[in-house]
C-alpha cells in the first residue's frame, strides 16, 4: 500500500481559507481528520482548535499536531466565554446538527464572525431526482442512503437566508459553488449551486436565544 497517497481534499476548504484572516483565532466544528485546520495553522499563522465527535478522526488531528477536542460540538463550545475565537467555521456539517439554529448562535457567542459551508438541497439536479427517479438524491456532496445517512437537516440557500434573516444574522459574505468547485454568480444560486458557503456575523439588533 502506498503510504503516501494524497488525501481527497474537499472543494470548499480552499475558498473558506480565502476568507480567514492572517493570525486569526479559529474554532473549526466538525473539524475531521484536521486537514483544514492544519492548513490554517501553518499557512495563515492562524492559532487553532478542533471539535471532532469521531475519534479515528481525533486521532487523525493529533498525528497533524492540531488541538482538538473529543465531543460533541456543542458540548465543546460550551467550555469557552464569548468572543473566545475571531472565526468559527463548521464545514459541511450543519445538516448533521439536532439544532442547527442554535448551533448557529452558539457559533456567533464564541466567535466574533463564523463561516458555514452546506449542500444545497434546491439545487436543480435534487429535485429532477426526486421527480423523475421517485428516490432521495444521492451525489457527491449527499453520499448517503436515505437510511444510513447522518443528515438530518438538509436546507436550501433560501432556507438558511430566511433563517439568518428571521434570527437577526447579518450575512457578510455568500458564495456559491458548481461541482467540482466553480464559484457562481447569485444569479439563480437557490437551483443552481451545489454547495453554498456563508460569512455570518451579529446583526447590529441581534439577541442571543434564551433557548
Amino acid at each position: 500500500m502506498n503510504q503516501n497517497k494524497a488525501v481527497k481534499r474537499r472543494p470548499d476548504y480552499d475558498l473558506i481559507a480565502e476568507m480567514v484572516p492572517e493570525g486569526a483565532r479559529v474554532l473549526d466544528l466538525g473539524c475531521g481528520d484536521g486537514q483544514l485546520l492544519a492548513d490554517l495553522i501553518a499557512n495563515r499563522g492562524c492559532r487553532g482548535q478542533g471539535i471532532e465527535i469521531d475519534r479515528s478522526r481525533v486521532v487523525e488531528c493529533i498525528r497533524r499536531g492540531v488541538p482538538v477536542y473529543h465531543g460533541d460540538m456543542m458540548e465543546g463550545m460550551s467550555h469557552h466565554r464569548d468572543h473566545a475565537f475571531d472565526l468559527v467555521v463548521l464545514s459541511q456539517t450543519l445538516q448533521q446538527t439536532h439544532n442547527p439554529r442554535l448551533v448557529a448562535h452558539e457559533m456567533l457567542r464564541v466567535g466574533t464572525s463564523a463561516i458555514i459551508s452546506f449542500p444545497n438541497f434546491g439545487h436543480w439536479r435534487l429535485g429532477l431526482q426526486l421527480l423523475f427517479g421517485g428516490h432521495m438524491p444521492v451525489n457527491d456532496l449527499l453520499p448517503y442512503r436515505w437510511y444510513d445517512t447522518p443528515n438530518v437537516h438538509l436546507c436550501t440557500v433560501r432556507d438558511w437566508i430566511e433563517l439568518c434573516a428571521q434570527e437577526r444574522i447579518r450575512i457578510d459574505k455568500r458564495l456559491f459553488v458548481a461541482a467540482p468547485d466553480r464559484v457562481l454568480r447569485p444569479f439563480l444560486a437557490n437551483l443552481r449551486a451545489g454547495l453554498a458557503i456563508f460569512q455570518i456575523s451579529r446583526a447590529p439588533d441581534y439577541v442571543y436565544p434564551e433557548s
